[in-house]
């Protein structure tokens, strides 16, 4: 069956501690790109809340059964007409003084096809400002990798720190990705030294396609995110780019492109050690 090309965009943000003003936000954005004629868009991790203390997103959790977030959510892709990749929100977990950190994926029908909950967490010090985060204080790690049919390819969901590791992203390609969405909120310092290198890095070795969407500019919490928010077709280059600031980047996704690239590059073939 031949998939036919499609608008993707990748939407940048500078959230902050109010729920409602930064889904009023996101929903600006989300009608930009759909004017533009997206039909996947993509939001950045902790779209809807970028907390004033880490144990504001456990304060704010949401559960299977809905609420405010995954409502905007459904309700947007409805709306829209649109395959919607939804950043994150807090989720409940097993510990009540925790969160998992989920990117749910809605239908064009406002239907949730896909949960991913981020596995690898963000525990580091930054020697450069001496900033440290530890995401596990308040985060439960997931453990299931995701991939999922939709009308424009194969789409497999990473997490910021989850671009730091290549196995996971093999897995996806493994099981079948074409498409990969990374959500992220990658600090001022760590993206200037690897966000763009790492970003086009999946897409090179995979051969896919990367829509990285970013959180871009100051936040109230006295964070400074990255931005340059980016999407990279399967020969690694930057089809799209919104550098500062709040806005979309858009481009095409072509499975036909990839295709091509993938019979007459054939690196995926070629490989000798796979994981296990």
């Amino acid at each position: 069956m031949t998939v036919k090309p499609a608008k993707a965009a990748a939407i940048q943000m500078a959230s902050g501690p109010n729920v409602n003003a930064n889904l009023l936000e996101a929903g600006r954005l989300i009608a930009q790109a759909v004017e533009s004629g997206a039909e996947l868009v993509v939001l950045p991790e902790n779209f809807a809340l970028m907390g004033l203390s880490e144990q504001d997103k456990v304060k704010h959790r949401e559960s299977e059964k809905g609420g405010v977030m995954q409502d905007f959510l459904s309700t947007s892709a409805s709306k829209h007409g649109i395959w919607l990749v939804g950043g994150t929100i807090p989720m409940a977990s097993s510990d009540q003084n925790k969160i998992r950190s989920t990117c749910f994926v809605y239908n064009d029908q406002g239907e949730k096809v896909l949960r991913y909950d981020k596995i690898h967490l963000f525990d580091v010090h930054l020697f450069d400002n001496d900033e440290h985060y530890t995401e596990s204080d308040t985060i439960e790690a997931g453990n299931e990798i995701k991939v999922i049919d939709t009308p424009f390819g194969k789409l497999g969901v990473g997490i910021c720190y989850d671009l730091r590791f290549p196995e996971l992203f093999r897995k996806m390609m493994d099981k079948g990705a074409e498409i990969m969405a990374i959500p992220s909120a990658f600090t001022a310092i760590t993206g200037k030294a690897h966000w763009e290198i790492l970003v086009r890095s999946r897409a090179i070795e995979n051969l896919c396609y990367v829509i990285a969407a970013d959180q871009g500019g100051y936040h109230i919490n006295g964070r400074e995110t990255y931005g340059n928010s980016m999407i990279v077709d399967p020969w690694g280059q930057t089809l799209a780019l919104t550098a500062t600031g709040t806005g979309v980047a858009m481009a095409e996704i072509s499975l036909e492109k990839l295709n091509c690239i993938r019979t007459h590059f054939p690196t995926l073939e070629h490989r000798k050690i796979t994981c296990s």
